[in-house]
């Protein structure tokens, strides 16, 4: 079974790694390591969710524990209910961005709080292999259902404020944005070219990762066919959002940090905001300039969100699309959909094209992420850290980040194969371009 706990939730091949007896396990173990009284479970399109959900939820009333069921939902919309309908926890049955053969569980605590590696999951792991066959409970937890959808809608327009007349291009990948976006799109003054907005767990037009071009292309000819004023493109469970320009190009997450972070500031002066150690150096001068202050967080949602309420952030942003907004005090969560109202309340506010509005940040070279399969991971970064010993910044926050006045680059380990993942970015495309080969030969791999 510990192939299918990861970093940051429990994911595999069903039925071969995942099936109804493990799900049921898992649903008694989690709730008896939340130790709550009601846990909120909903589930996304794919085939085998019906019955994951189904063995999740019997496993969680064998614990005695009620189960709120939020039916066909995205994740955020999840996190969303455990807070609004006070419940102890929140299961979502997904698999994400992942091919249609996955499926798992993402999994939260109170105020939506998310369980990782590092927060319960091995807990969770441990419980639900010791639990077996235990006999239920003597009182079983009961099964309610509650539709969220209405006030999830007035909960995402909390991030924004101003709407204007707007043609977009939106491709919901046949994933769970559409739940929340239909009732959403019906409050705002848009006209939309939609696509792929029927939930399909089989993914039968293209993968629900956003962060792929390929997987771009519908949206970005949509956008120039129909001379759209924005694209967006959401993953399979909506978590993540992606945002294309009026001319049809994708706009890097962590600049889409930066800007956003500027109507957020205008809310709350002198906030603090997060930005994953990828993040462009634009992206830090972007909210620095906006009157907020910068700080860079670990990549991963738990991360991002413990450090966020550690240091009361009142925004972050990472590279891989996710937005997280302080909605409330106590509840802290990544949602695409939010990040769509914050983009539509950014270009009410700017009468500039998107293309405009994020043309002064793109005042770098990027190299992008790039993957090399290699062999010993932590003595190549002990090697390359000692190499660079005298650089300004030398960072082990998450991998080594070394920082140089003109240059800076990120080594960071897969959590799941031994890959490094190589970001680096430079003054001049020139430089980056040089930099970026003399370490790709320094690491070796493929």
């Amino acid at each position: 079974m510990a192939e299918i706990f990861k970093a940051y939730d429990i994911r595999g091949i069903t039925p071969d790694d995942l099936d109804a007896a493990i799900a049921q396990r898992i649903g008694r173990a989690t709730a008896r390591f939340i130790g709550a009284a009601t846990l909120a479970v909903g589930r996304d399109a794919r085939r085998s969710s019906p019955e994951l959900f189904e063995a999740l939820v019997r496993g969680i009333n064998d614990e005695g524990v009620d189960v709120i069921d939020l039916g066909l939902v995205s994740t955020p919309m999840v996190y969303f209910a455990v807070e609004s309908l006070a419940a102890g926890g929140g299961i979502m049955v997904t698999a994400s961005h992942n091919p249609a053969q996955y499926n798992g569980f993402k999994i939260c605590r109170e105020h939506a709080i998310p369980i990782g590696e590092a927060s319960g999951l091995r807990e969770i792991e441990k419980i639900s292999l010791a639990i077996a066959d235990e006999t239920p409970r003597s009182k079983r937890g009961a099964i309610r259902s509650v539709d969220v959808g209405a006030d999830y809608v007035d909960h995402v327009l909390s991030v924004g404020g101003e709407y204007k007349p707007l043609k977009l291009a939106i491709d919901c990948a046949n994933g769970m944005a559409a739940i929340g976006l239909e009732p959403l799109l019906e409050r705002l003054d848009l006209e939309v070219e939609r696509l792929y907005f029927e939930p399909d767990g089989t993914f039968p037009n293209h993968e629900a990762d956003p962060l792929k071009l390929e997987n771009l292309r519908d949206l970005v000819a949509a956008v120039q066919r129909t001379g759209a004023d924005l694209g967006v493109a959401f993953d399979g469970d909506a978590d993540r959002a992606v945002i294309v320009d009026n001319e049809g190009t994708p706009v890097p997450s962590d600049l889409m940090t930066g800007l956003l972070a500027r109507r957020q500031l205008e809310r709350h002066p002198g906030g603090r905001v997060l930005y994953d150690l990828r993040s462009s150096r634009a992206t830090a001068e972007e909210i620095e300039a906006a009157g907020g202050v910068a700080e860079m967080s670990r990549v991963g949602h738990s991360f991002v969100k413990a450090q966020m309420r550690e240091v009361g952030a009142i925004f972050a942003g990472e590279l891989s699309g996710h937005f997280y907004f302080r909605f409330s005090p106590n509840l802290v969560a990544d949602d695409g959909i939010a990040a769509f109202v914050a983009v539509l309340d950014l270009l009410a506010a700017d009468d500039r094209p998107l293309s405009e509005i994020v043309a002064p940040l793109r005042r770098y070279a990027a190299s992008g992420e790039i993957n090399r399969r290699v062999g010993d991971i932590d003595a190549i970064l002990e090697d390359i850290q000692s190499e660079h010993a005298d650089a300004p910044v030398v960072s082990r926050l998450d991998g080594l980040l070394v920082r140089y006045p003109d240059y800076w680059f990120n080594l960071r380990p897969s959590n799941t194969e031994p890959v490094l993942r190589l970001n680096l970015e430079a003054d001049s495309e020139s430089l980056m371009i040089e930099k970026r080969d003399a370490l790709l030969a320094r690491i070796g791999g493929s």
